[in-house]
């Protein structure tokens, strides 16, 4: 049990004492809610008589989140494309093989394109992906505009008869204006084939509060269209997806919470927040 279940286990009082009060807003910062979701919560356990805390908490925070929906977008008719962006270093590039063999595992036909050009690491290791889940990969040239890639692999993509394709981009977030830039003409390029139907940001589960700017940045330059947390492994607090879905009203719409290549799952509110608080 982690520390938020032993407090709602071990809580029996009709009314939440100001020492509780104190200790339960420390255990939602430790879970990275952040300060300002920890203080709306409190203002539901304040309010509350003591009974069903737990309860009450969880529809509260449920209530905070976005109501948009939280299924990948999907169109039997053309090429469904999704356009995944994050930082560096927060699992994007294993996200993308992990969407993608999801997909290919429901019945869909899948092409990856690999636009983070400039890093020869990450173009191997999203083909070194697509060779072991067995879906077509469109690459270019070291250095190669990255918008021209994924030009081409929409076409490609549509040309096969491909059900979706997924554009792995760069997060070079220390060079923000250009990587703005990157992502913007990405999008412009792809829509002249194909409309672009999620854009995606990878928010690495681990990185706490940062994690809520991160999101901000891309969501002001591109506007995302869902979350996808990685690296909930236990580690993390667990409530930083939860405040980042609150702050940007952007659904969490899967998360992952391992290294192979089936650990991602459909996000639920519901069964996440029962969990984090058990």
């Amino acid at each position: 049990m982690g520390r938020l279940g032993d407090f709602f286990a071990k809580f029996n009082r009709t009314k939440i004492t100001p020492e509780e009060l104190v200790n339960f807003s420390e255990l939602l910062i430790d879970a990275d809610f952040g300060r300002s979701y920890a203080e709306q919560i409190l203002e539901v356990a304040k309010k509350s008589d003591g009974s069903n805390l737990q309860e009450r908490v969880i529809d509260s925070i449920i209530e905070s989140l976005s109501k948009a929906p939280r299924n990948l977008a999907s169109h039997p008719e053309r090429l469904t494309t999704f356009l995944i962006a994050g930082v560096n270093g927060t699992g994007k590039t294993t996200t993308v093989a992990k969407i993608a063999n999801k997909l290919k595992l429901s019945g869909k036909t899948v092409t990856l394109a690999a636009c983070d050009t400039f890093r020869a690491a990450a173009v191997d290791q999203l083909t070194t992906w697509a060779t072991r889940i067995g879906v077509p990969i469109i690459v270019g040239k070291e250095n190669a505009d990255p918008a021209s890639v994924a030009f081409s692999a929409a076409e490609k993509a549509i040309e096969n008869g491909s059900d979706v394709l997924i554009i792995d981009t760069a997060g070079r977030l220390h060079n923000k204006e250009n990587l703005m830039q990157e992502l913007g003409k990405i999008e412009r390029v792809v829509s002249k084939v194909s409309p672009i139907d999620e854009k995606l940001f990878i928010l690495d589960g681990t990185t706490g509060q940062n994690g809520i700017e991160q999101a901000k940045v891309f969501h002001e330059a591109i506007g995302i269209s869902g979350i996808v947390v990685t690296k909930l492994d236990g580690s993390a607090g667990g409530g930083i997806a939860l405040a980042v879905e609150r702050d940007l009203q952007v659904p969490v719409k899967l998360f992952g919470f391992g290294e192979g290549v089936a650990d991602i799952s459909e996000f639920d509110p519901d069964r996440y927040l029962r969990n984090l608080f058990t």
